[in-house]
């Protein structure tokens, strides 16, 4: 990771675990429609670099035992 994508990853770690907890909060009310909605709610965040951090958040939050 280059120091500049280093800087990002930091500035924005916070922020994407709050946003991924955000969407992954709403999983048990929206149930069998949650992953269209999820997917529609990740469209409009940008940019592409911060996406993928909220993602790989989602998918921390979503593995066994992470609860």
């Amino acid at each position: 990771m280059d120091s500049s994508r280093a800087e990002f990853h930091r500035q924005h770690a916070q922020q994407a675990s709050a946003e991924a907890r955000r969407l992954f909060d709403c999983k048990a009310e929206l149930q069998g429609a949650w992953l269209n909605w999820v997917a529609a709610q990740l469209y409009t965040l940008g940019p592409a670099e911060y996406v993928s951090m909220v993602r790989r958040e989602l998918q921390q939050l979503q593995s066994p035992g992470s609860q």
